[in-house]
């Protein structure tokens, strides 16, 4: 009783306004013990009075001077700390995407499966909680709690499957990913080996309003993919299916052609692997674009699509391929009045072929691509000369076609021609070469690919040689080897000579040209090679020697040289120093500009893969 009396006593207010230098009794020994729950309710009567400062510790009541307090806190949390505890729980996988107090802009190279680029957050359809968003959601940045709009820019850049498990985290993420799926309008997802259609249809039945879907199949495809889109994606307008090696196209043409039918607002169909289609009738009045490769022996081929604008049909490189291209091509003419971009690919083009297509009058014909047809000839090039004038692009690679072919093609496009590609023609030269680029004035992309080869080089892999066996005809002649090749050009900006092996002499001129191929050309000297191009950006110099892969570092790299510029300088204020400052924050033009500096361009790269 009497310890109990003096330790109130030294604890009263009274006698602390008179003692401010008592021992602590923190400080004492083992033998004098002391526990708060005696003199906890005590202490609380005392505190009532006490006008200035609280000098004791709120848990025991012992001074604070030294003193460490070992009880444990009873108080409960606030009404604010447990939502914030709701709001942010036990880290997780998902929690590195979670801001500092200041966030950082977010990587511009991320790759992102989920496009939404277009839609801004108060654009986007609204949760099921909107006050909820708003409290929780949009808090002070140093409460360490993201904002609204800094989760939409966040959640928006995962693929699906990371925000898949992102809402998973709390309820605040949960309607978040919920407004970003329903604002979906392009989705790009890869299905892998093991993927039934029901995770497929679960994705999709998030994203209602749905317009683009890419999908990369690892497993097969088949009919139920299909139905499943159709069920899931009522407004679908554009549609892509990727194969991979391991996967296989199972779908049918009749269940093509019934899915385009019912698919009333698609206007674009991409598919892969479409082996096993058989023969389709495909009516639809909005598709205006499809793609179809890997074709093989279609007994028919009918398109009932007065709206298509470009075709795309790659057949099979297979010689048991029993298509008949003729009647195809025929009666697509017939139906699609309105095309704009043909390419077809196929070992059984033949002038037959090309003379079905001329007989179809397609007036808005601009781009036509016809591959690997080895009997296609100079009087191919007449027939398509003769009725379509204003082609922009032309490619005629894998064909038989000669000089004079060229020739023609030089004097019924000069003003239109953009795009010109006649790779795997053994019968043309270095001379219709140059030729063509002297007398195409607007010519932009020139593909001249294994045109001036070596017969006696050998081919350097094993489907190149295959390509070349297809380019073999009974008229065929050797051409000379170790050609010379000139070229000045004004607007050319991409140049491709792969594989050219009988090409020893190169001298280009081409003040825009920004990407040049010289993969496997072993033969050119370096030498003989000046490239005179200020704006060029990437040289692809894979198969070439090592003295060549030198020489062209030497010159793109002296041009880089010459041309190269330091950030413009200003000075400060008393003229004493000069500080550089990027080009992006200069309002006004710095003095070196007004001497007449070159602008800074960009480094060449040569490409040795």
């Amino acid at each position: 009783q009497l310890y109990l009396s003096y330790c109130l006593y030294n604890n009263h207010p009274n006698h602390e306004m008179h003692h401010h230098h008592q021992p602590n009794l923190a400080t004492a020994g083992p033998s004098t013990p002391v526990e708060a729950s005696h003199i906890s309710d005590a202490d609380c009567q005392l505190k009532r009075g006490k006008k200035r400062g609280n000098y004791n510790c709120g848990r025991c009541g012992l001074p604070k001077k030294g003193h460490s307090c070992h009880v444990p806190d009873t108080t409960t949390p606030t009404e604010s700390e447990s939502t914030a505890l709701a709001v942010w729980p036990a880290p997780s996988p998902l929690s590195a995407v979670r801001p500092s107090p200041q966030p950082r802009q977010p990587y511009p190279q991320l790759r992102r499966a989920l496009s939404f680029d277009d839609i801004d957050v108060g654009d986007s359809p609204e949760s099921d909680n909107d006050e909820y968003m708003a409290t929780e959601l949009e808090s002070d940045p140093g409460s360490g709690r993201l904002t609204a709009s800094c989760m939409w820019d966040v959640l928006r850049r995962l693929p699906p499957p990371a925000l898949l498990s992102a809402a998973k985290v709390c309820k605040g993420w949960r309607d978040t990913a919920r407004r970003l799926w329903r604002a979906a309008e392009e989705l790009r997802l890869r299905v892998p080996a093991k993927a039934q259609v029901g995770f497929v249809g679960s994705v999709l039945q998030k994203c209602p309003g749905l317009v683009r879907l890419s999908l990369r199949m690892e497993s097969d495809v088949d009919a139920t993919m299909l139905a499943c889109i159709a069920f899931s994606c009522p407004n679908l307008e554009s549609m892509e299916i990727f194969t991979s090696e391991t996967s296989i196209n199972r779908i049918t043409g009749d269940e093509l052609g019934r899915f385009v039918a019912d698919k009333r607002c698609l206007t674009s169909l991409k598919m892969e692997g479409c082996s096993n289609l058989g023969g389709f009738i495909l009516c639809s009045s909005s598709l205006s674009k499809l793609w179809l490769s890997d074709l093989h022996s279609l007994s028919k081929m009918v398109f009932n699509c007065p709206n298509l604008k470009e075709i795309s049909l790659d057949f099979s490189r297979l010689e048991n391929d029993s298509t008949d291209l003729t009647a195809i091509v025929d009666g697509l003419g017939r139906s699609c009045q309105r095309l704009q971009n043909i390419h077809i690919a196929s070992v059984r083009l033949s002038h037959a072929v090309v003379l079905a297509l001329t007989a179809a009058n397609l007036r808005g014909l601009r781009m036509l691509s016809l591959v690997l047809g080895s009997e296609i000839t100079d009087a191919s090039v007449a027939a398509i000369a003769s009725s379509y004038s204003n082609l922009e692009l032309l490619d005629l690679s894998g064909s038989s076609i000669s000089d004079s072919g060229i020739g023609m093609i030089c004097n019924v496009f000069p003003e239109t021609l953009l795009r010109l590609l006649l790779a795997l023609c053994p019968n043309i030269s270095s001379s219709g070469i140059q030729f063509a680029t002297a007398q195409l004035p607007l010519l932009e992309l020139m593909d001249c690919g294994m045109t001036i080869c070596d017969p006696n080089s050998p081919s350097p892999t094993s489907e190149e040689s295959s390509d070349c066996e297809l380019q073999k005809t009974p008229n065929g002649k050797l051409l000379l080897i170790y050609q010379k090749l000139i070229i000045k050009h004004d607007r050319l900006k991409k140049l491709s000579l792969w594989g050219c092996s009988g090409l020893d002499a190169l001298y280009l001129n081409c003040p825009e040209l920004n990407d040049l191929n010289l993969n496997l050309c072993s033969n050119l000297h370096p030498e003989r090679l000046l490239l005179q191009c200020p704006n060029l950006e990437s040289v692809h110099a894979s198969g070439c020697q090592d003295v060549l892969v030198e020489t062209i570092k030497n010159q793109v790299c002296s041009e880089f040289a010459a041309v190269e510029n330091h950030f413009p300088c200003k000075r400060l204020a008393d003229g004493s120093k000069r500080v550089y400052v990027p080009l992006c924050l200069s309002q006004q033009p710095s003095d070196d500009d007004k001497k007449g500096r070159r602008v800074r361009k960009r480094r060449c790269t040569v490409i040795l893969d």
